[in-house]
């Protein structure tokens, strides 16, 4: 059933957090906050150099130490052939995974992991790291994403050939693949040009900040069973990727949900569960791990850097007549950046006639990438949305009009495959324009810049259960991990389906084993596909409740309408009955057939994409460097808002990690290899004294393919933000930065750069 324009009462409010209580006073409980009797220790030996060989390991000295009960290396884990799947955010072979939890034959970037032992305490364990002791061949290495393309670069896998060229080659090399996207003949394209720009733009590996790090709690049964507690992004994710890894069935592991304190796509892969269950195995004992701060910067995914080219044309008039883009993403030590989507999403919100893009997979002695909110997107918009302000200036033309004039519309195809239907690119544009920011005059010396967004969004595998309980009230049940308020939002569409107040609705997340397969919380999923299973779920039981009423009145259930929750006669012929209420059948159920519950698998189809405009200004001190955001709004096509605060929410923390991105955030390297800044002393995420209030605007374009209407929103809002603030510096200081972050030193150099003091 299609509720988009129907009169609801639920979806659309804004009910108090569900989860908040226990969050703010700290009884959720979090990875980090399990315990298991008997529990042991486990913590990591991790790799000093960024390249080297592993010529032994001798952990003697380690089991020696009293209090360590066990100790593994690559020696305890099967050596899995190559094998590609799709189970996190994105493609995986489980070969890489492996080696990626436990280096094998070679470390690969410092901090990758050559051993774990699991000892009665920390103190004890991390006493056995330094006993370890572990002899190097160390390597050349390579970090820099064009110096791992050139051919006389460290080659990192001797079995890695470039994957999509002819001829195929016979050279190992650190590109893993290259992706090719065209729509009609760019070439032919420029020819027709009366203005062009082009541009090259970089940017470094940026993490995912999440506040909570890596942590786990494994037991591994005499049985064969097996029992895992973890914060993840997907718990049937960490179940199927550790069955693999530890070459287990999937039925003898049961994960459990912790809550997660942030994830943004960078827990969406294991790192410590394999490590901490093979010791349990070892041991017969469980086993705790958790990552410091440090370790999660050096040995959990950022997300790649780039190098990127872009080139435009137009006719005088605005309208863009070719577009290319050539992509080169850092995939750290392991094939699998996102460079396909980074692909598909740079040109996705205009219509074009001729484009061509090409990209690039590039590994090289860094941690492996792991996805980060709308992976590749921001990278790709950054370098596409710069150059579309540089030819709005070279025409003279207001930047909102030249993205009007060449704006994707309904029909529009894209150069990746799909037509866009139903979308509200257009409508972001028209909403900006017509904001009290963008109409607001600039005070003298700030910069005022607008950049756009766009992520398709993904739908995929959802399971949901609705169970009535005896007094009425409703149980949902969710396969979804809830990161971004999907408690709320999965309870507010089964309050409303039922017609009836969203605090008569308990929302849970369950556990492998009661609950269908799920997906991933990611890529904008839940809301859209969790909620449409949960929908339909609600459904079903509101077809039984006016069944069992039916059978209560003793007339047939086509008979019985449900509205205001409760089962009314459909008309008079249908008798005078006083309405039942689902407290009253639930009352009876025992009598009219048993409990009243339902559980729906779906494999959703039709997210729909999302779009979003932002508006920057900034102020620029000219003798430090340093950019101040004084004013900031993002407009977003959120489809339908389920929960408004929440939505809002979404987009504000977006825009935040993306203004990180634009100012401060990067992984530096010193001359080893070795990563300067592993923490958030050095690694400078914005705080709230960095940033004034974020001003969302929703605008509605329901997606008709959903219940309610609802579109992803989480993906969205992090696209935009690197360029309008590179734009709105550009306008304040008339220059153009091409290197993210556009950090002090930087705005600094390019001053004294364009002062000729340099």
């Amino acid at each position: 059933m299609n509720y988009v324009g129907s009169d609801l009462r639920v979806v659309g409010t804004r009910p108090v957090r569900p989860d908040g209580v226990d969050k703010v006073t700290g009884r959720a409980m979090f990875g980090a906050d399990m315990v298991m009797p008997g529990m042991l220790w486990g913590k990591v030996k991790r790799s000093p150099h960024a390249h080297a060989r592993i010529v032994s390991i001798d952990a003697s000295k380690a089991l020696k130490l009293p209090g360590v009960k066990a100790v593994v290396t690559a020696d305890d884990f099967p050596d899995i052939p190559s094998e590609e799947a799709f189970v996190g955010e994105g493609p995986m072979n489980f070969r890489d995974l492996s080696r990626n939890c436990m280096a094998r034959g070679k470390a690969l970037y410092e901090g990758h992991a050559v051993a774990a032992v699991a000892a009665i305490s920390q103190a004890i364990a991390e006493q056995a790291l330094e006993l370890i002791d572990v002899k190097y061949e160390v390597l050349p290495y390579v970090i820099d994403v064009e110096a791992a393309m050139a051919d006389d670069a460290p080659t990192l896998h001797d079995d890695l050939f470039t994957a999509n060229v002819e001829p195929k080659p016979t050279k190992p090399s650190n590109i893993a693949k290259r992706v090719y996207f065209h729509k009609g003949d760019a070439e032919e394209g420029f020819k027709q040009a009366e203005v062009i720009v082009e541009g090259r733009y970089t940017t470094e590996p940026v993490h995912q900040a999440y506040i909570e790090p890596h942590a786990c709690v494994c037991s591994y049964n005499p049985d064969g069973q097996s029992v895992i507690y973890s914060s993840s992004q997907g718990h049937f994710m960490v179940r199927s990727y550790v069955a693999k890894l530890m070459g287990m069935d999937i039925s003898n592991i049961r994960c459990t949900p912790a809550e997660i304190g942030g994830g943004f796509g960078g827990k969406t892969l294991v790192y410590l569960e394999p490590l901490a269950l093979a010791m349990s195995k070892k041991c017969g004992r469980p086993v705790k791990m958790q990552m410091t701060r440090e370790e999660v910067f050096r040995a959990s995914g950022p997300t790649s850097g780039a190098t990127m080219e872009v080139k435009i044309g137009a006719k005088k008039d605005g309208t863009i007549v070719a577009a290319k883009h050539v992509l080169k993403y850092q995939a750290g030590a392991f094939p699998g950046s996102p460079i396909q989507p980074g692909c598909m999403c740079g040109f996705a919100m205009y219509d074009l006639p001729n484009i061509e893009v090409i990209g690039y997979d590039v590994v090289s002695n860094r941690p492996k990438v792991a996805a980060y909110r709308a992976p590749g997107a921001p990278i790709a918009s950054y370098a596409v949305e710069c150059a579309l302000d540089d030819l709005a200036r070279k025409l003279n033309m207001d930047p909102i009009a030249l993205r009007e004039k060449n704006g994707a519309h309904n029909g529009t195809k894209t150069h990746y495959g799909p037509t866009h239907q139903n979308i509200g690119f257009l409508a972001t544009l028209e909403a900006a324009k017509n904001s009290a920011h963008w109409k607001t005059p600039l005070k003298p010396g700030q910069g005022r810049g607008i950049a756009c967004g766009f992520w398709f969004n993904i739908g995929g595998e959802s399971s949901a259960a609705v169970h009535v309980a005896e007094d009425g009230t409703v149980v949902a049940v969710s396969g979804s991990p809830d990161i971004g308020g999907s408690r709320a939002s999965i309870g507010m569409m089964v309050a409303e389906t039922l017609q009836i107040p969203a605090d008569k609705v308990r929302t849970i997340v369950a556990d492998t084993a009661s609950i269908g397969f799920t997906h991933v919380t990611g890529g904008s999923r839940v809301t859209f596909a969790t909620g449409m299973a949960a929908t339909m779920a609600a459904e079903k039981v509101v077809e039984q409740l006016k069944q069992r009423a039916a059978m209560i009145w003793d007339i047939t259930p086509d008979a019985v309408d449900w509205r205001d929750g409760a089962a009314h006669p459909a008309g008079t012929n249908a008798g005078a009955f006083e309405p039942l209420s689902l407290a009253e059948i639930a009352l009876k159920a025992a009598r009219t057939g048993g409990p009243v519950t339902s559980e729906v698998s779906v494999n959703a189809q039709g997210a729909g994409p999302g779009f979003g405009a932002h508006i920057a200004d900034v102020e620029v001190d000219k003798e430090t460097g340093q950019v101040t955001i004084v004013r900031y709004t993002a407009v977003q096509d959120v489809g339908r808002a389920i929960h408004p605060s929440y939505v809002e929410g979404q987009i504000q923390g977006g825009a935040v990690q993306g203004i990180g991105w634009a100012l401060n955030e990067e992984y530096i390297y010193d001359k080893d290899g070795r990563m300067d800044n592993p923490g958030f002393l050095d690694y400078r995420c914005p705080v709230a004294s960095d940033l004034p209030m974020i001003e969302a605007i929703m605008v509605e374009v329901p997606n008709p393919r959903h219940p309610f209407g609802a579109r992803g929103v989480g993906e969205v809002p992090i696209i935009p933000p690197m360029a309008a603030i590179g734009n709105a510096i550009r306008d304040a200081i008339g220059l153009r930065l091409e290197s993210l972050p556009m950090s002090p030193p930087k705005v600094r150099k390019a001053l004294d750069v364009a002062n000729g003091d340099d």
